[in-house]
Protein backbone atom coordinates (compact mmCIF):
# COMPACT_ATOMS: atom_id res chain seq x y z
CA UNK A 1 0.00 0.00 0.00
CA UNK A 2 1.21 3.49 -0.81
CA UNK A 3 2.55 5.67 2.01
CA UNK A 4 0.94 9.02 2.89
CA UNK A 5 2.27 11.99 0.93
CA UNK A 6 1.95 15.74 1.28
CA UNK A 7 -0.81 17.04 -1.00
CA UNK A 8 0.68 19.92 -3.00
CA UNK A 9 -1.45 19.58 -6.13
CA UNK A 10 -4.67 21.47 -6.90
CA UNK A 11 -7.41 19.86 -4.83
CA UNK A 12 -10.81 18.76 -6.08
CA UNK A 13 -13.69 17.30 -4.11
CA UNK A 14 -16.20 15.02 -5.85
CA UNK A 15 -19.57 14.08 -4.37
CA UNK A 16 -20.92 11.01 -6.12
CA UNK A 17 -24.52 10.06 -6.84
CA UNK A 18 -25.95 7.44 -9.16
CA UNK A 19 -26.68 9.87 -12.00
CA UNK A 20 -24.39 12.85 -11.44
CA UNK A 21 -21.15 14.11 -9.94
CA UNK A 22 -20.89 17.40 -8.07
CA UNK A 23 -17.33 18.69 -8.39
CA UNK A 24 -15.68 21.41 -6.34
CA UNK A 25 -12.42 23.07 -7.42
CA UNK A 26 -10.82 24.31 -4.20
CA UNK A 27 -8.27 26.62 -5.91
CA UNK A 28 -10.89 28.56 -7.87
CA UNK A 29 -13.80 28.02 -5.46
CA UNK A 30 -15.94 26.77 -8.35
CA UNK A 31 -18.68 24.14 -8.41
CA UNK A 32 -19.85 22.16 -11.42
CA UNK A 33 -22.09 19.18 -12.06
CA UNK A 34 -21.59 16.51 -14.72
CA UNK A 35 -23.38 13.24 -15.54
CA UNK A 36 -21.94 10.15 -13.90
CA UNK A 37 -21.10 8.28 -17.08
CA UNK A 38 -17.90 7.46 -18.96
CA UNK A 39 -18.41 9.95 -21.80
CA UNK A 40 -18.96 12.95 -19.53
CA UNK A 41 -16.20 11.94 -17.12
CA UNK A 42 -13.61 11.50 -19.88
CA UNK A 43 -14.55 14.87 -21.36
CA UNK A 44 -14.12 16.50 -17.95
CA UNK A 45 -10.78 14.79 -17.32
CA UNK A 46 -9.39 15.84 -20.69
CA UNK A 47 -10.21 19.46 -19.87
CA UNK A 48 -8.15 19.48 -16.68
CA UNK A 49 -5.16 21.87 -16.91
CA UNK A 50 -2.81 19.38 -15.26
CA UNK A 51 -2.37 16.82 -12.53
CA UNK A 52 -4.77 17.17 -9.59
CA UNK A 53 -5.54 15.51 -6.26
CA UNK A 54 -9.12 14.29 -5.99
CA UNK A 55 -11.06 13.39 -2.83
CA UNK A 56 -14.04 11.09 -3.44
CA UNK A 57 -16.51 9.71 -0.95
CA UNK A 58 -16.56 5.95 -1.35
CA UNK A 59 -20.10 4.81 -2.17
CA UNK A 60 -21.24 1.26 -2.82
CA UNK A 61 -20.42 1.18 -6.55
CA UNK A 62 -21.32 4.56 -8.06
CA UNK A 63 -17.86 6.08 -7.50
CA UNK A 64 -15.96 3.32 -9.30
CA UNK A 65 -16.27 4.54 -12.89
CA UNK A 66 -15.03 8.02 -12.00
CA UNK A 67 -12.22 6.69 -9.79
CA UNK A 68 -10.95 4.25 -12.41
CA UNK A 69 -10.99 6.83 -15.20
CA UNK A 70 -9.41 9.55 -13.06
CA UNK A 71 -6.63 7.14 -12.09
CA UNK A 72 -6.01 6.38 -15.76
CA UNK A 73 -5.71 10.14 -16.38
CA UNK A 74 -2.95 10.32 -13.75
CA UNK A 75 -5.01 11.99 -11.03
CA UNK A 76 -4.06 11.25 -7.42
CA UNK A 77 -7.14 9.70 -5.86
CA UNK A 78 -8.04 9.73 -2.18
CA UNK A 79 -11.01 7.68 -1.02
CA UNK A 80 -12.87 9.06 2.00
CA UNK A 81 -15.26 6.76 3.83
CA UNK A 82 -18.75 7.92 4.68
CA UNK A 83 -18.06 7.32 8.38
CA UNK A 84 -15.03 9.61 8.37
CA UNK A 85 -16.77 12.30 6.33
CA UNK A 86 -19.85 12.28 8.57
CA UNK A 87 -17.81 12.78 11.72
CA UNK A 88 -15.63 15.40 10.03
CA UNK A 89 -18.79 17.30 9.05
CA UNK A 90 -19.89 17.35 12.68
CA UNK A 91 -16.40 18.25 13.87
CA UNK A 92 -16.19 21.37 11.70
CA UNK A 93 -19.80 22.27 12.61
CA UNK A 94 -21.38 22.19 9.17
CA UNK A 95 -25.11 22.22 9.89
CA UNK A 96 -26.43 21.01 6.55
CA UNK A 97 -25.79 18.20 4.09
CA UNK A 98 -26.09 18.81 0.37
CA UNK A 99 -24.14 17.47 -2.59
CA UNK A 100 -22.40 20.83 -3.05
CA UNK A 101 -21.48 21.10 0.63
CA UNK A 102 -20.17 17.53 0.62
CA UNK A 103 -17.98 18.22 -2.43
CA UNK A 104 -16.51 21.23 -0.61
CA UNK A 105 -16.12 19.20 2.58
CA UNK A 106 -14.22 16.48 0.74
CA UNK A 107 -11.79 19.05 -0.66
CA UNK A 108 -11.39 20.57 2.80
CA UNK A 109 -10.77 17.15 4.33
CA UNK A 110 -8.05 16.37 1.79
CA UNK A 111 -6.41 19.76 2.24
CA UNK A 112 -6.25 19.46 6.03
CA UNK A 113 -5.73 15.73 6.46
CA UNK A 114 -3.87 14.82 3.27
CA UNK A 115 -0.60 13.98 5.00
CA UNK A 116 -2.35 11.20 6.91
CA UNK A 117 -4.15 9.73 3.88
CA UNK A 118 -2.96 7.10 1.45
CA UNK A 119 -3.47 7.52 -2.29
CA UNK A 120 -5.89 5.02 -3.76
CA UNK A 121 -5.05 2.59 -6.53
CA UNK A 122 -7.53 0.33 -8.36
CA UNK A 123 -7.89 -3.21 -7.03
CA UNK A 124 -7.30 -6.13 -9.33
CA UNK A 125 -10.10 -7.53 -11.43
CA UNK A 126 -9.94 -10.73 -9.37
CA UNK A 127 -10.46 -8.80 -6.14
CA UNK A 128 -13.48 -6.97 -7.52
CA UNK A 129 -15.05 -10.17 -8.86
CA UNK A 130 -14.56 -12.02 -5.59
CA UNK A 131 -15.83 -9.14 -3.45
CA UNK A 132 -18.91 -8.90 -5.64
CA UNK A 133 -19.55 -12.64 -5.29
CA UNK A 134 -19.16 -12.57 -1.52
CA UNK A 135 -21.58 -9.65 -1.24
CA UNK A 136 -24.11 -11.42 -3.46
CA UNK A 137 -23.79 -14.58 -1.37
CA UNK A 138 -24.26 -12.62 1.86
CA UNK A 139 -27.41 -11.03 0.44
CA UNK A 140 -28.81 -14.42 -0.57
CA UNK A 141 -28.04 -15.96 2.83
CA UNK A 142 -29.61 -13.04 4.68
CA UNK A 143 -32.74 -13.16 2.54
CA UNK A 144 -33.05 -16.95 2.85
CA UNK A 145 -32.67 -16.94 6.63
CA UNK A 146 -35.13 -14.05 6.98
CA UNK A 147 -37.73 -15.80 4.85
CA UNK A 148 -37.29 -19.08 6.67
CA UNK A 149 -37.80 -17.44 10.05
CA UNK A 150 -40.75 -15.27 9.03
CA UNK A 151 -42.60 -18.13 7.31
CA UNK A 152 -41.87 -20.77 9.95
CA UNK A 153 -45.41 -20.63 11.41
CA UNK A 154 -47.33 -20.50 8.13
CA UNK A 155 -48.44 -24.10 7.43
CA UNK A 156 -50.81 -23.24 4.57
CA UNK A 157 -47.98 -22.20 2.25
CA UNK A 158 -45.28 -24.50 3.60
CA UNK A 159 -44.81 -26.33 0.30
CA UNK A 160 -44.43 -23.12 -1.69
CA UNK A 161 -41.90 -21.52 0.66
CA UNK A 162 -39.92 -24.76 0.95
CA UNK A 163 -39.52 -24.87 -2.82
CA UNK A 164 -38.45 -21.22 -2.83
CA UNK A 165 -35.91 -21.75 -0.04
CA UNK A 166 -34.40 -24.71 -1.87
CA UNK A 167 -33.97 -22.57 -4.97
CA UNK A 168 -32.21 -19.92 -2.90
CA UNK A 169 -29.96 -22.58 -1.37
CA UNK A 170 -29.02 -23.75 -4.89
CA UNK A 171 -28.19 -20.16 -5.84
CA UNK A 172 -26.03 -19.86 -2.72
CA UNK A 173 -24.19 -23.06 -3.67
CA UNK A 174 -23.67 -21.76 -7.21
CA UNK A 175 -22.11 -18.57 -5.90
CA UNK A 176 -19.77 -20.59 -3.68
CA UNK A 177 -18.76 -22.77 -6.63
CA UNK A 178 -18.10 -19.66 -8.72
CA UNK A 179 -15.83 -18.30 -5.97
CA UNK A 180 -13.85 -21.56 -6.02
CA UNK A 181 -13.68 -21.45 -9.84
CA UNK A 182 -12.30 -17.89 -9.70
CA UNK A 183 -9.59 -18.93 -7.25
CA UNK A 184 -8.78 -21.97 -9.36
CA UNK A 185 -8.46 -19.85 -12.52
CA UNK A 186 -6.19 -17.41 -10.68
CA UNK A 187 -3.88 -20.21 -9.50
CA UNK A 188 -4.82 -19.70 -5.84
CA UNK A 189 -6.32 -23.09 -5.05
CA UNK A 190 -3.13 -24.19 -3.27
CA UNK A 191 -3.30 -21.03 -1.19
CA UNK A 192 -6.85 -21.94 -0.22
CA UNK A 193 -5.79 -25.43 0.83
CA UNK A 194 -2.98 -23.89 2.90
CA UNK A 195 -5.48 -21.64 4.70
CA UNK A 196 -7.89 -24.49 5.35
CA UNK A 197 -5.24 -26.37 7.32
CA UNK A 198 -5.81 -23.84 10.11
CA UNK A 199 -8.36 -24.99 12.67
CA UNK A 200 -11.75 -23.39 12.08
CA UNK A 201 -10.90 -21.97 8.66
CA UNK A 202 -13.27 -23.44 6.11
CA UNK A 203 -13.57 -22.92 2.39
CA UNK A 204 -15.49 -19.64 2.52
CA UNK A 205 -13.45 -18.06 5.31
CA UNK A 206 -10.20 -19.07 3.62
CA UNK A 207 -11.41 -17.70 0.28
CA UNK A 208 -12.50 -14.42 1.91
CA UNK A 209 -9.12 -13.95 3.62
CA UNK A 210 -7.30 -14.69 0.36
CA UNK A 211 -9.52 -12.08 -1.28
CA UNK A 212 -8.55 -9.51 1.35
CA UNK A 213 -4.87 -10.42 0.92
CA UNK A 214 -5.15 -9.61 -2.80
CA UNK A 215 -6.05 -5.98 -2.10
CA UNK A 216 -2.61 -4.67 -1.25
CA UNK A 217 0.95 -5.20 -0.11
CA UNK A 218 0.29 -5.19 3.62
CA UNK A 219 3.35 -4.22 5.66
CA UNK A 220 2.52 -6.59 8.51
CA UNK A 221 -0.29 -8.51 10.15
CA UNK A 222 -1.43 -5.40 12.04
CA UNK A 223 -2.19 -3.68 8.72
CA UNK A 224 -4.08 -6.77 7.56
CA UNK A 225 -6.10 -6.87 10.79
CA UNK A 226 -6.95 -3.17 10.42
CA UNK A 227 -8.06 -3.76 6.82
CA UNK A 228 -10.47 -6.41 8.08
CA UNK A 229 -11.82 -4.05 10.73
CA UNK A 230 -10.63 -6.28 13.58
CA UNK A 231 -8.35 -3.64 15.10
CA UNK A 232 -9.34 -2.12 18.42
CA UNK A 233 -10.80 1.31 19.05
CA UNK A 234 -9.29 2.67 22.26
CA UNK A 235 -11.09 5.34 24.29
CA UNK A 236 -8.96 6.54 27.20
CA UNK A 237 -8.71 9.94 28.85
CA UNK A 238 -7.29 10.80 32.26
CA UNK A 239 -8.59 8.28 34.79
CA UNK A 240 -11.27 7.08 32.41
CA UNK A 241 -10.48 3.98 30.37
CA UNK A 242 -13.47 2.74 28.40
CA UNK A 243 -13.88 -0.80 27.16
CA UNK A 244 -12.14 -1.46 23.84
CA UNK A 245 -14.27 -2.15 20.78
CA UNK A 246 -13.63 -3.13 17.18
CA UNK A 247 -13.17 -0.38 14.63
CA UNK A 248 -15.34 -2.35 12.16
CA UNK A 249 -13.93 -0.35 9.24
CA UNK A 250 -13.56 -3.35 6.93
CA UNK A 251 -16.04 -5.67 5.22
CA UNK A 252 -18.58 -7.03 7.77
CA UNK A 253 -18.87 -10.31 5.85
CA UNK A 254 -15.16 -11.05 6.46
CA UNK A 255 -15.64 -10.48 10.19
CA UNK A 256 -18.77 -12.63 10.26
CA UNK A 257 -16.95 -15.52 8.60
CA UNK A 258 -14.00 -15.15 10.98
CA UNK A 259 -16.37 -15.12 13.96
CA UNK A 260 -17.86 -18.40 12.76
CA UNK A 261 -14.34 -19.75 12.27
CA UNK A 262 -13.46 -18.80 15.84
CA UNK A 263 -16.56 -20.59 17.13
CA UNK A 264 -15.45 -23.71 15.31
CA UNK A 265 -11.78 -23.40 16.33
CA UNK A 266 -12.52 -23.07 20.04
CA UNK A 267 -13.77 -26.68 20.07
CA UNK A 268 -10.47 -28.05 18.72
CA UNK A 269 -7.61 -29.34 20.87
CA UNK A 270 -5.30 -26.55 19.67
CA UNK A 271 -7.59 -23.64 20.57
CA UNK A 272 -9.67 -25.03 23.43
CA UNK A 273 -7.07 -24.14 26.07
CA UNK A 274 -6.69 -20.66 24.58
CA UNK A 275 -10.43 -20.11 24.76
CA UNK A 276 -10.77 -21.40 28.31
CA UNK A 277 -7.71 -19.45 29.44
CA UNK A 278 -9.29 -16.14 28.42
CA UNK A 279 -12.62 -17.16 29.95
CA UNK A 280 -10.84 -17.90 33.23
CA UNK A 281 -9.42 -14.37 33.14
CA UNK A 282 -12.95 -13.00 33.23
CA UNK A 283 -13.48 -12.18 29.54
CA UNK A 284 -16.89 -12.72 27.99
CA UNK A 285 -17.48 -15.30 25.28
CA UNK A 286 -17.86 -12.68 22.53
CA UNK A 287 -14.62 -10.98 23.55
CA UNK A 288 -12.72 -14.26 23.46
CA UNK A 289 -14.16 -15.20 20.07
CA UNK A 290 -12.97 -11.84 18.70
CA UNK A 291 -9.48 -12.51 20.08
CA UNK A 292 -9.40 -15.96 18.48
CA UNK A 293 -10.75 -14.58 15.19
CA UNK A 294 -7.95 -12.03 15.19
CA UNK A 295 -5.36 -14.73 15.93
CA UNK A 296 -6.73 -16.89 13.10
CA UNK A 297 -6.47 -13.97 10.69
CA UNK A 298 -2.86 -13.37 11.75
CA UNK A 299 -2.00 -17.04 11.23
CA UNK A 300 -3.53 -17.02 7.76
CA UNK A 301 -1.72 -13.77 6.89
CA UNK A 302 1.61 -15.31 7.91
CA UNK A 303 0.92 -18.39 5.75
CA UNK A 304 -0.02 -16.29 2.72
CA UNK A 305 2.85 -13.83 3.19
CA UNK A 306 5.55 -16.44 3.74
CA UNK A 307 4.06 -19.24 1.62
CA UNK A 308 4.60 -21.52 4.60
CA UNK A 309 2.80 -24.65 5.64
CA UNK A 310 0.75 -24.48 8.80
CA UNK A 311 2.36 -25.65 12.02
CA UNK A 312 -0.37 -25.95 14.70
CA UNK A 313 1.14 -23.94 17.53
CA UNK A 314 -0.48 -21.07 19.39
CA UNK A 315 1.58 -18.54 21.33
Amino acid sequence: MAMPVTVSLPIIGVDVAKDELVIYHADSDQLETIPNNKTAIKKWLRALPGKVAVAIEATNIYHLVFADLAYEFDCIIYMVGGYELSHYRKGVKIRAKTDALDAKLLARYLKNEGQELRPWSPPSGLYRRLISLFRRRAAVVQARVSLKQSWANEPLLKSAITKHLKAMARLEALVEKTICDQLQAAGLKDQLKRCMQVEGIGLLTGARLITAFQRGDFRNSDAFIAFLGLDLWVSKSGQKDNRRSLSKRGDPEARRLLHNAAMSARRTAIWKDVYEGYIDKGLRTTQVLVIIARKLARVVFALLKGQDEYQPKVS
